[in-house]
């Protein structure tokens, strides 16, 4: 379910930033990491989370095991929200696959420096395992045996988390409002007598745009599971 609104109790402008004192407990702890990481910081911290809560970070560590433990129900968090957002019937199976996809990257870039742990954490929370049994049901009714049906979902999860979050840092670190950004930050300038072939598509790479390849990955794996099925 997704996190309930933080309970404020009070707010103190100081210099423009909000000191907030919130009731502590988990829902209210993710709900101000989700408000943190809004404004693209490329990491969350402890201290500045606990800062905007009214409380000392250590008390993030009676809800939260580690920092790890935090990240991870973040970025469920996340995933749910993603995963609830997909409104395409079951019967297709294509239509939900972009839905989710598109909600992924979407909710990565609005939550960069929550995204961008995707590549390294398993939740193994409701959000994580609601979007893989989307996934493998969508597949299933795409009329895949049961080992392409693994096959494909291994693809697309690995293809969306990965990209969603390299999109995400990318995003991040560029401060920028871009909705698709360059694949390239700066091209490489090579030696045309030692790199012929880079040198020669400089130009192409240069135009390359980081949401255009994600979605042509999104749909070559659509494109095989559709020509397996057949």
């Amino acid at each position: 379910m997704p996190v309930k609104k933080s309970s404020r109790i009070a707010a103190v402008a100081d210099g423009g930033t909000a000191s907030v004192r919130a009731r502590l407990d988990p829902e209210t702890i993710i709900a101000t990491g989700l408000e943190l990481a809004a404004t693209r910081v490329t990491v969350i911290s402890v201290r500045e989370l606990g800062a905007r809560l009214g409380a000392d970070p250590t008390a993030i560590y009676r809800h939260f095991r580690s920092k790890d433990e935090l990240m991870r129900a973040l970025l469920d968090e996340v995933t749910m929200r993603a995963l609830n957002s997909v409104d395409v019937p079951v019967e297709d199976w294509q239509g939900r696959l972009r839905a989710l996809a598109t909600a992924t990257l979407d909710l990565y870039s609005e939550y960069p420096a929550v995204g961008a742990e995707a590549t390294t954490l398993t939740t193994h929370g409701p959000g994580e395992l609601g979007a893989i049994e989307l996934m493998l049901q969508a597949f299933t009714t795409a009329g895949l045996s049961a080992s392409d049906v693994v096959r494909h979902y291994a693809l697309l999860a690995s293809h969306v988390l990965s990209t969603a979050a390299g999109i995400a840092r990318a995003r991040a670190v560029r401060d920028a409002d871009e909705v698709d950004g360059p694949w390239f930050d700066e091209p490489p300038l090579a030696d045309p007598r030692r790199y012929p072939l880079l040198a020669q598509n400089t130009v192409a790479l240069a135009s390359l745009r980081d949401r255009e390849l994600f979605f042509l990955g999104v749909d070559q794996i659509l494109d095989s599971a559709e020509r397996a099925a057949g």
